[in-house]
């Protein structure tokens, strides 16, 4: 059947009416094999060290140097291995689990406060310096939190603070990358006719920020709260340096604690302990990335692209 052709006034033939091209359906979207290949080595990189933590964990100290180190044992010891981590000696592990928790709710969680804050306060308000601030923030974020660990330590000395959880918490405070990425997220996330119609109600700067800013930015919070805990969860040198009390450690300096015993004069050596203690240690930071993996991965998105 031939396409109809139209006719203009004039008496002059146009050409004839086609219909307009549609995409092919059951089209696959084009695939790299070198970015495959890339991505199965990063995938590799990281479960592999997962997959050899958790057979081992399940091998008893003997097993850890009779066996291959990525296949089971001939005794199956998880659970063994569990209680006596929970329990030896008097259930320090417990303490420092407690300890890292008290960290990471009071340091990572005022980071993700203070960082919102500051974010609201830096995308929504112009003040003089404001350029000077934001480079000031992306400076930060370019320096490592070794390099201040030193002289944190200095000025807690002097401050009579080392030794003691403030000088875990103070520290853990401050996420200049918290702040940068709540900036950029919340200068797209809050509209500002919504400010404007708040403040028109007569709301205040504190109630517009807690009843109305607050909900909007969860996702932002969230992704933030996260990057905070793990960084606060798996921080070891700062601790190494400030805390001499083996009361006041995280897992990761008692972990290592237990780890150097078996070099010292008539200390005994508990790897088995220490790899079973390293297991439950990243337990619940999986846990935590799993559960609020919608949230965390929409902050990001949303700080990342612009409205």
């Amino acid at each position: 059947m031939t396409a109809p052709t139209r006719t203009r006034a004039s008496g002059t033939r146009v050409a004839p009416l086609r219909p307009a091209s549609r995409p092919r359906a059951g089209r696959r979207p084009r695939r790299s094999a070198l970015l495959t290949a890339l991505t199965a080595l990063v995938a590799l990189y990281s479960l592999v060290p997962l997959a050899w933590l958790l057979i081992n964990a399940t091998k008893t100290q003997a097993g850890l140097f009779s066996s291959f180190g990525l296949w089971f044992g001939d005794d199956f010891a998880l659970w063994d291995n569990v209680g006596r981590t929970l329990t030896y000696d008097d259930g320090i592990f417990l303490r420092w689990l407690s300890n890292t928790l008290l960290y990471v709710v009071a340091g990572a969680g005022g980071a993700t406060l203070l960082a919102a804050v500051g974010g609201y306060g830096l995308a929504k308000f112009d003040f003089p310096g404001k350029r000077a601030v934001f480079a000031v923030v992306i400076g930060a974020v370019a320096v490592p939190g070794t390099a201040l660990a030193v002289p944190t330590f200095l000025m807690f000395s002097q401050m009579g603070l080392t030794n003691t959880p403030w000088s875990i918490i103070i520290p853990s405070l401050i996420s200049p990358f918290g702040l940068y990425l709540m900036w950029t997220f919340a200068a797209d996330a809050i509209p500002d006719e919504l400010l404007e119609a708040a403040r028109l109600d007569g709301a205040g700067e504190f109630r517009i920020f807690f009843r109305v800013c607050l909900p909007l930015l969860a996702p932002g919070l969230v992704t933030v709260l996260l990057f905070t805990s793990v960084a606060t969860w798996n921080n070891y040198f700062l601790p190494l340096i400030m805390l001499k009390d083996p009361d006041w450690y995280p897992l990761t300096v008692g972990l290592n604690a237990w780890n150097a015993q078996a070099t010292t004069a008539g200390g005994q050596a508990v790897f088995d302990l220490v790899i079973t203690g390293s297991l439950l240690t990243i337990v619940p930071l999986i846990a935590a990335f799993l559960l609020l993996q919608r949230y965390w991965q929409s902050g990001l998105a949303a700080g990342g692209v612009k409205g």
